[in-house]
């Protein structure tokens, strides 16, 4: 079995975390209380996909704590003042915001072509 790729110490904190409040604690990152409970499982997953693309071990420790910290900041401003659907983590609210909106004006004018 080959070995495991390595992981920065502050992925295991974070791992070691049971709630998003937890890891905005240990991240040091001040938020809503509001925000995180409308959207916690939205901002937990972009933050998710800003740690994948972040490499954090690659970084030293301090560096890579900062690099989280960011990554967090970062999924978390992407709901202030946003409705989670509009943003589209999710594959359903992604699929919705896809779809075309065909408004009342262009059905009349489709109407009055024929």
């Amino acid at each position: 079995m080959p070995d495991a790729p390595p992981t920065a110490p502050v992925l295991d904190q974070i791992a070691r975390r049971s709630s998003a409040e937890e890891i905005f604690d240990y991240l040091c990152l001040p938020y809503d209380p509001q925000v995180v409970n409308v959207a916690r499982l939205h901002v937990m997953k972009r933050f998710g996909s800003y740690l994948q693309d972040a490499c954090l071990s690659a970084l030293e420790d301090d560096a890579a704590f900062l690099a989280a910290r960011d990554c967090l900041l970062r999924a978390y401003e992407d709901f202030v003042g946003t409705a989670p659907r509009q943003v589209g983590v999710f594959k359903v609210f992604a699929d919705q915001k896809a779809k075309r909106f065909v408004g009342l004006e262009a059905l009349r004018l489709a109407e009055g072509t024929k």
